[in-house]
């Protein structure tokens, strides 16, 4: 699932729109929609994302022996 996949579930979840998540995020509507549409979002903004919204975010990579390579 794409990273802009989830953040629209996201805002299904908190119940707001994409414009108003741009705007917790601290971007402008149109700044956000285009990072979005070019999934170009930083592990730094997507943990900024994650603390404005009361969420955690957690990137990681799980091996097929299940141990996680995190940041």
């Amino acid at each position: 699932m794409s990273v802009s996949e989830q953040l629209k579930i996201l805002c299904v979840k908190l119940d707001v729109s994409v414009s108003e998540l741009g705007r917790m995020a601290g971007k402008s509507p149109q700044a956000f929609s285009q990072k979005l549409k070019r999934e170009s979002f930083t592990v730094d903004e997507l943990k900024h994302i994650a603390e404005a919204t009361g969420c955690k975010y957690e990137g990681s990579f799980v091996m097929l022996n299940g141990e996680r390579v995190t940041y």
